[in-house]
């Protein structure tokens, strides 16, 4: 049985990173080579020299919404919405601070210019024509080990230099490293792109209760791989170069992709065990412990190698989580 405590570790929260570096390619890259077991050291402006020519590297272009609201109650009571997903019109699926917030009450937003409803414990409905607008009162979603309130610049470094589709409640995190210029280099080398979208959702969060991981469920997120990227995997795929998904969101709708199903709902949850079906090396961010993530990145570089790896970034003091540093599994 694969437990829950497997997939723990220790960090000490000072590693967990609360701003982005001003240079985002300036962050730390560990190498893991699967092949030989070692580990190296760089700093992400120098991927290139692990990348090859005719290399695909398969980005998430999904783009995180202002979906954080701060409203208030008509006793003026402070009440914060996380808008997860929309209904139907101007209802959307939420997650509402505080819990006891009752069904039926009005929360206020934006000056008081907009009107909300509490529908039912995880449901809200605005008063608008034009649900999208809501998105103009609303904050960058930081996630919540980020333990401060969101600022200016994350409206920038919270999203991919190629953030193009919106729908996203979070980043695609390890695609943050990129900026325009290295994409330029990389693809001058030889090196080539494609394009898929998964919006980040509350399946990617959602912690893990049972012992027993393989009883967890991850909960539905959309995706898409339009024809201009399935043309580049197939083509990849025919002249056996690698594939290299850039995050955790890119490889699932990859698998996904390899099955046969272009577009839709994915739950996919990867842990130890599982057979990858495309994806040849992977580049992640660091992750919390005891999450689908971090057992996603242990399904794809060995439990144990990846032990060590987090323990080295631990030693040598990477910076860890949304905003810090990069891992690239070989």
């Amino acid at each position: 049985m694969l437990k829950l405590s497997d997939f723990d570790y220790n960090l000490p929260k000072e590693l967990i990173a609360q701003y982005p570096l001003e240079d985002r390619v300036e962050a730390k890259l560990m190498v893991v080579n699967r092949s030989n077991s070692e580990i190296e050291h760089c700093l992400f402006k120098d991927i290139a020299k692990y990348l090859k020519k005719d290399d695909l590297l398969v980005l998430n272009d999904t783009k995180v919404l202002t979906c954080r609201l701060i409203g208030h109650k008509a006793t003026g009571g402070k009440v914060e919405i996380l808008l997860t997903k929309r209904r139907s019109g101007s209802t959307f699926e939420a997650l509402i601070q505080p819990s006891r917030t009752k069904i039926g009450e009005k929360i206020f937003f934006g000056k008081d210019k907009i009107e909300g409803a509490v529908t039912n414990r995880r449901e809200i409905s605005f008063k608008l024509k034009d649900a999208d607008k809501i998105y103009e009162f609303g904050q960058v979603p930081l996630p919540p080990y980020i333990r401060r309130e969101p600022e200016d610049l994350d409206k920038e470094y919270y999203q991919t230099v190629y953030a193009n589709k919106e729908g996203a409640i979070a980043s695609p995190t390890a695609g943050l490293h990129f900026t325009n210029e290295l994409l330029k280099q990389i693809e001058d080398e030889g090196v080539k792109t494609a394009y898929l979208t998964l919006h980040v959702g509350l399946g990617t969060f959602k912690p893990v209760t049972s012992d027993n991981i393989t009883e967890h469920e991850m909960e539905p997120e959309s995706f898409q791989v339009p024809k201009p990227a399935q043309e580049k995997i197939e083509e990849a795929r025919k002249n056996n170069s690698r594939i290299i998904p850039v995050g955790t969101t890119s490889l699932r709708a990859l698998e996904v992709y390899a099955t046969g199903i272009k577009e839709g709902q994915t739950n996919l949850f990867i842990y130890p065990g599982y057979k990858f079906k495309l994806a040849n090396c992977l580049l992640t961010n660091f992750h919390l412990p005891k999450t689908t993530l971090f057992m996603l990145v242990c399904a794809f570089g060995g439990e144990q190698l990846m032990k060590k790896a987090y323990q080295e970034a631990v030693d040598k003091k990477y910076r860890f989580y949304s905003y810090g540093d990069a891992m690239l599994i070989l």
